[in-house]
């Protein structure tokens, strides 16, 4: 079962995010065809040296701006300090007889993979062994690695194929890697830097999706051919598989193991949210009769579907966002009665689901918080059993073993709780408290709510407000809104160090909204948002905007906003379309111009959730939330922050660029740009890096809507 999860889990965030680096390099500085008239399109050629040089010195300004605050340098301090605390939790993972964990801190910028015994890990100060020592690599090769995980041969777990990235994009170079010895295998599996999906189907083959060359590649970027390669034999020479269209998003390939039942099984993502599936049977393909917007995994014999749309069959009707099971053998043989082990409410949604040896674990959101449900398949039946939960927060799930044991890893944390990590067992509420981690700042003096604002076509829109007990509501309170709203992404509460120690601890309020575009209510939440109806998600962010400034929570000229990727989009809306609502904006390696967003790096993968600009009925409404399109020279707009990376190889970092360049050329004296030249799509490489970020983000904002700033009502 394990790596079913692990294969579908790395497919939807490839889907999701990234771009592939062979397409990243050609495009990096060739030559595009231009939009219409677009005197900034020069600021897509990433490492052009006039582009740079533009990069570094509006970065220059801004930190010349940014450091001089009188905070700057201590906040910086502490929330390294923070990121590279010896006290946080080391989540692991079983593999084998180990205990494995990926570690980072002050001594370890790059990480060290390492391992320990459960024995050890229960102690206070566990004695680990180092498998691979990122810092000695990148120093010996004189590579600026960055670890992307591994994948590793279940269930022997002897051999890995690690992800090394340069410089933290999401393109790497793929090395097989012997844990017995931890070396890397001479004469082993490699792939060069390449955007691909690998996956074991035995000792001596990979299931492998890769940029086989000219023509392997979708309009996305993504591999389209997934083959068969067996070692020993040139990649050339491995035998195709899997073949889509130049128009779908990707192809993949991979096994699924669970109870000595094993699967192989392969995926043709046909756009973001449509698939084929397919099981592979005596080395043929044959299709398996589920909708398009399913997804498919095995527990046992039996067959796990989760619809993401609804699916009447002749057996039965099951709606979007279900779990619903069945014997495999029976299905192929015709049968479509299945078992719902989840049905959606109006305000629940499926989150995920976990097997252990004998149970099925299946996490809900219940209104934006955490519920947990045992299922046992037994004797041919399923029954299920209401999991006590510690908290009402966010819940992390992880099987020990799944072939052996029951037990499973439970970690939760809200807003003002840090993560407790705890060893659980399916059939009993009886945990062991493994791990907790330290509190970075002082909860005790705030409090969480939940509230809802109407937006403007009546919906209600729940979001979450951390303020201190004793607030005030005379509309002063520096007030930091975070939003997403794409893909069915949820935003659950969790505990953040960067938020306590950059924000509350300054005496700000910290707000997360719960838009439409999101998955907090299943699909059809998300649905609610696509396309042409993609003005719902800014309508429900502005309603919660306006809901905190006519509760008297804020202000305008106290009210700032952040969003990043897809809620980078959101931020360059909110900025263009509601410029009254904030005097602050942060937009974080940001989608902006909507026009373009298709032909750089992986942005026609996107077109599903967006459109497509080269439809001239979809660019109609596309270009009425197109930030890059909707910005004027005569509008008073807020402070604004954008914030990209040169390694991003997702979100093309031009966005960011162009929209900067057009808002200062236009006259907009309040306009800051700073981008990183490492990081990729998550703008830092290492800790360092990441405190660095967040200062100037926290810097910027509180700057901008503390009290005492004399100028904090100029837009």
């Amino acid at each position: 079962m394990k790596s079913t999860t692990i294969a579908k889990l790395g497919l939807i965030f490839a889907m999701l995010t990234n771009a592939h680096i062979a397409q990243s390099a050609d495009q990096t500085n060739a030559p595009i065809q231009p939009a219409a008239a677009d005197p900034y399109q020069w600021l897509e050629q990433v490492t052009d040296e006039k582009a740079l040089d533009w990069v570094k010195q509006r970065n220059a300004i801004t930190r010349a701006e940014l450091e001089q605050q009188p905070d700057f340098f201590t906040l910086r301090t502490k929330l390294q300090a923070a990121l590279d605390s010896k006290d946080k939790i080391p989540g692991i993972n079983k593999m084998g007889e180990f205990y494995y964990n990926f570690w980072q801190d002050g001594d370890h910028q790059r990480g060290v993979w390492r391992r320990t015994t459960l024995e050890q890990y229960r102690t206070d100060n566990p004695v680990w062994e180092t498998v691979l020592d990122l810092d000695a690599l990148a120093k010996s090769e004189k590579e600026n690695w960055v670890f992307k995980g591994s994948v590793c041969r279940e269930p022997e777990f002897d051999r890995c194929l690690i992800n090394l990235s340069r410089g933290g994009a999401d393109a790497v170079v793929v090395r097989e890697f012997d844990l017995a010895s931890k070396q890397f295998v001479k004469n082993g599996f490699t792939l060069p830097e390449a955007k691909s999906s690998v996956n074991w189907r035995d000792k001596n083959s990979l299931f492998v999706a890769t940029d086989f060359g000219k023509g392997s590649l979708t309009e996305s970027g993504y591999p389209r051919i997934v083959k068969v390669w067996q070692r020993g034999k040139p990649l050339a020479k491995a035998a195709v598989l899997l073949t889509g269209e130049k128009t779908d998003i990707s192809v993949s390939a991979y096994t699924s193991n669970h109870l000595g039942v094993r699967h192989e099984l392969a995926e043709r993502g046909v756009d973001f949210f449509h698939s084929e599936q397919y099981v592979i049977e005596h080395g043929k393909l044959v299709k398996l009769d589920v909708p398009g917007k399913a997804g498919v995994g095995f527990y046992g014999t039996q067959m796990l579907v989760t619809l993401r749309e609804d699916w009447a069959t002749k057996d039965g009707k099951y709606p979007s966002g279900s779990l619903i099971a069945i014997d495999f053998d029976a299905f192929k043989k015709g049968d479509r009665h299945f078992t719902t082990l989840f049905q959606p409410t109006e305000r629940t949604s499926l989150a995920e689901s976990v097997a252990t040896k004998n149970f099925l674990l299946v996490q809900a959101l219940d209104n934006v918080k955490s519920s947990l449900t045992e299922w046992k398949f037994a004797d041919g039946k399923w029954t299920a059993r209401l999991v006590n939960l510690p908290t009402i927060g966010s819940v992390g799930i992880a099987a020990v073993d799944d072939e052996h044991s029951d037990g499973y890893f439970l970690s939760y944390s809200d807003y003002l709780t840090p993560s407790t990590y705890m060893l659980a067992q399916a059939g009993n509420d009886q945990r062991e408290v493994l791990k907790k981690a330290p509190s970075f700042f002082d909860a005790s003096p705030y409090q969480v709510e939940q509230k809802q604002a109407a937006s403007k076509d009546g919906v209600l829109i729940p979001y979450f407000i951390i303020h201190r007990k004793d607030m005030v509501l005379d509309g002063s309170n520096p007030t930091f809104l975070y939003g997403y709203g794409g893909f069915q992404i949820s935003l659950t509460p969790a505990y953040s160090a960067g938020i306590g120690l950059g924000w509350l601890d300054k005496g700000g309020v910290y707000v997360v909204a719960n838009i439409r575009g999101g998955g907090e209510f299943g699909p059809a939440w998300h649905e609610a948002a696509l396309k042409e109806h993609r003005q719902v998600a800014y309508d429900d962010f502005a309603a919660v905007a306006q809901d905190l400034i006519n509760t008297k929570v804020t202000s305008a000229k106290h009210l700032g906003m952040q969003g990043g990727s897809n809620g980078g989009l959101l931020a360059g809306v909110m900025l263009t379309q509601h410029p009254e609502l904030f005097n602050a904006v942060i937009s974080q390696v940001p989608l902006l111009d909507m026009q373009r967003f298709n032909k750089l790096l992986a942005g026609a993968s996107w077109v599903g959730e967006y459109g497509n600009p080269d439809v001239p009925e979809e660019w109609a409404y596309i270009r009425k939330f197109s930030p890059y399109h909707n910005v004027h020279k005569e509008v008073a707009y807020p402070n604004v922050l954008f914030i990209t990376s040169t390694r991003d190889d997702r979100v093309h970092p031009g966005h960011a660029r162009k929209m900067a360049a057009k808002m200062l050329d236009q006259g907009h004296t309040n306009v800051r740009y700073y981008e990183n030249t490492e990081g990729g799509h998550g703008g830092a490489a290492n800790n360092a890096q990441r405190a660095d970020m967040n200062a100037l983000q926290y810097t910027f904002m509180w700057e901008m809507l503390q009290p005492t700033k004399s100028s904090d009502a100029v837009k």
